[in-house]
């Protein structure tokens, strides 16, 4: 299901031609390849902030700890009443 067919790819090509135009097009390409360069820049700008901070307390960022899984026929208790 994969696009490793050519014929697949120029499919969606035309379907994209036919929906959005030859106009438009371009403008969504690099309106998309914008949006995705501020987002690689917000994440890394956050990645080092957290990393900085980290860096300023002496202390190593704290890893994500997985928490204990609860046994699954565990039952509330119940009340008399």
């Amino acid at each position: 299901m994969g696009l490793d067919n050519p014929i697949k790819i120029a499919l969606i090509i035309v379907v994209l031609l036919l929906v959005f135009g030859a106009k438009r097009l371009p403008e969504i390409g690099r309106s998309m390849g914008q949006s995705l360069r501020e987002f690689k820049s917000a994440t890394k700008g956050l990645h080092d902030d957290v990393k900085n901070s980290a860096d300023d307390s002496g202390e190593a960022a704290p890893a994500a700890q997985p928490r204990a899984a609860e046994p699954k026929n565990a039952e509330a208790p119940k009340s008399n009443g």
